[in-house]
Order: structure tokens, then sequence, then C-alpha cells
């Protein structure tokens, strides 16, 4: 675009007011009608920067200098910050971080879900803002410049990997895994090397997938226990259950329970975590989530069931939540690591009033980045608590 046409010009530098914070990290300002979305400011600063991106409706621009800081701005402790492409918010207080990660969803749920009215709980603060991750995936690129292994993180341009000798997220084991890593690197640039601390009395593949945050955790499953004991059912299904973690921490609050999981090896080592604990009231069937719905919610008819869904990042596609929708479990809790795609599914099972929804409340699974736990409860058959425009 030309400086006719939006009045900015890639390279061009410009003084901007940071209104906002968007979801994924981009502090948002305007220069006259044109939205400008800037990485690693605060709402409430004014900043230069550069632009380096100009589109029909919006610009981007990398951060120069803070003409006037936030009151919330802190030093980050990671030298990496900034090029890494991990973490978003370490220049930003935790406290503050709380905050507008719950705006973050708020503004979500609003606009992508259409949901108004719907109370969402403070987000539970992580005891560990740092050092708490327990498992991370570094990747390796062959430099051909300086002829050698890059072995770290992709960087914020999502192109080239950013070498670090230590990832301050990290539980420390992992930090010195770490270095055993670079003492010994991969043979070539393009593979990945996953690095992980296997959780204390639970039987977890390599590749299959656990909470990445132990200090956390035990708040998020009070959390989901407290909506099962709430709705007071009898029956779970554990969507997408993986190593059996929720279904068998909330097997003594049911009558019976059934895990489902597209990945076999996840479900041998649910049915050992099950075995290595006793519980006899459920079983673990390997196969897809999206398959499976339909049978198992068919399965106790009149019996009220909590119907439990953890999916990947992408959430659940539609064809499944119109399973549920049709099949009308007494409850869902819906667990997600991305509000933008929760808020989508939740306007589609909430549509029509075929759910309300109760309750949600987020958790700070992933300090000092832009993503953010949330736990949803919907009911069938009840009053809306938020509505779909």
């Amino acid at each position: 675009m030309t400086v006719e046409t939006t009045g900015l010009s890639i390279g061009q530098r410009v003084t901007v007011t940071i209104h906002d914070l968007a979801f994924g990290g981009e502090g948002v300002g305007r220069v006259d009608e044109l939205v400008v979305f800037v990485p690693f400011v605060i709402p409430g600063e004014v900043v230069e920067v550069e632009v380096t991106e100009v589109k029909k409706k919006f610009a981007r621009a990398r951060l120069v200098r803070v003409v006037q800081a936030s009151p919330e701005r802190v030093a980050p402790p990671c030298r990496y910050f900034g090029q890494c492409g991990g973490c978003q918010y370490q220049h930003i207080g935790y406290a503050a971080q709380l905050r507008l990660k719950h705006k973050q969803i708020s503004d979500l749920f609003q606009r992508i879900g259409g949901l108004s009215g719907v109370v969402i709980d403070p987000v539970v603060p992580c005891p560990e803002p740092y050092g708490y991750r327990n498992r991370i995936m570094v990747r390796t690129q062959w430099n051909k410049q300086q002829r050698r292994i890059e072995l770290g993180f992709l960087g914020i341009d999502n192109e080239f990997v950013v070498d670090i000798t230590e990832c301050l997220l990290a539980e420390s084991v992992l930090n010195e895994d770490l270095q055993k890593v670079r003492a010994n690197p991969p043979p070539r640039g393009g593979l990945k090397v996953t690095l992980r601390v296997t959780p204390e009395g639970w039987v977890v593949p390599r590749d299959s997938f656990f909470q990445n945050n132990f200090f956390l955790l035990p708040k998020l499953v009070e959390t989901v226990r407290e909506r099962l004991q709430d709705a007071g059912t009898r029956h779970l299904i554990d969507a997408y259950c993986g190593v059996g973690f929720f279904a068998l921490e909330l097997a003594d609050l049911v009558e019976s329970f059934v895990g489902v999981e597209y990945d076999g090896l996840a479900i041998k080592a649910a049915k050992a975590n099950m075995a290595q604990r006793g519980v006899t009231n459920g079983q673990f069937v390997s196969g897809p989530a999206e398959d499976y719905l339909g049978g198992l919610l068919a399965r106790h008819p009149g019996v009220p069931t909590t119907l439990v869904i953890d999916p990947p990042r992408t959430g659940v596609p539609p064809d499944a939540l119109q399973r549920i929708r049709r099949a009308r479990p007494h409850q869902v809790i819906y667990v997600s690591c991305h509000p933008a795609t929760l808020a989508r599914d939740l306007q589609m099972l909430c549509a029509d009033g075929a759910y309300t929804l109760a309750k949600v409340t987020p958790h700070d699974m992933f300090p000092q980045t832009q993503h953010v736990e949330c736990v949803a409860d919907l009911r069938a058959g009840q009053e809306a608590v938020g509505r779909v425009n």
C-alpha cells in the first residue's frame, strides 16, 4: 500500500498510543483510522514503532522505543525475549498478565461466541510463573553462514530457529537435559527433540499428551471436580482422554465412566494407570472421539451424564458438536487451551438454547505466554446464563 492510500508506508516511524492487547499478544494502536498491531507493548503506553507491513485495514510494526511506559512494565528476565517466539508477556507484571488474559477471554466470548452476560471467573494464577513447564520441544536448523546446527525454538518471525542454552519457562531438570542435547546435537537440521519430566505416578508414553504445568494442575482438577459434583451426574464420558487423567481423577464421583482416545499408546497407558490405582468402575476404548461420541452418549439413556472434552487446540469438529447437541448429555465440561476456538465451539453448542453456559474458570497454565486454559461448564435444559446473539 502507498502512503497516499493508507497514510503509512513500510519503514516509516510513527508514535502510537496503545489502547488494547489483542489475543495473541500484539498491542493495538491507531494511526488515524488504521489499526496498527505492535508486539511487546502494554495498553496505555506511548511507543515509537517502525512499520513492517501495511494492508488495507491494518498495519504491523516493530517496537523501536517506549516513549511513555506503563507502570506494569517490568524487565524481562530472559536474554532471548523478543527474539524467541515462545513468550509474549515477559515485559508485563504477572498480576497485569492475569487481568489482560481475563479481558481477552471476555472479548473473544462476545466477539466470536456471541455470548453476552457470561460471568467469567478471575484467572487462577500459577504459583510458579517461571520454571513451570514439564515438557519442551526444541527444533534444529542448519545455519549455513556459521556452518553449525542451531538448537532452540522458532523465532518471532516463525521462520528461523533461535539458538538457546536455557529456557526460563522449563523446569530446571529440562534445562539440564537441554545441555546434554547441545553437547550431542542431532546430526542435521529439521529434526525435533522432545524433553519431558514424567509425572509421578502416571504412565505417559513419550509422545502422548499430558498437561504441561504440574504446579497449577491440582487447581485445574479441583475446578473440574467441583463442576462435576455441582451437576450431580452418575455417568462420565471422557473424550480425548489421553492417558486417562481426567477420567481417573473423577472416577470416585460417578458410578461409571468411559474414556476414548485415538492414540493407541495413550489408551494402553490409561489402562495401566487405571490398574495401578485400583479403579474398577470404568473402561478405556481406542478410536477417534468424534466417531465414538454418538454411541457413547446413547449408552445410558435417561441417566444423567457428564461429557468431559479436552480437545487439541483446534477444538471439536462441527459434526462432533452436532452429535453432542443431538444426544444432549446433562452436562458438558469443556477444557480448552485456546479461548478463541472454545468461543467458536460454545456458540454452536449453545445455539437455539441447546445448552446454557453456567460457569467459566480460566487457569493460567502458561504464564508469560499468550495461552490460557479455560474450564467451561455447560448444562442442558436450564435457563440461559449466557445467550447467543
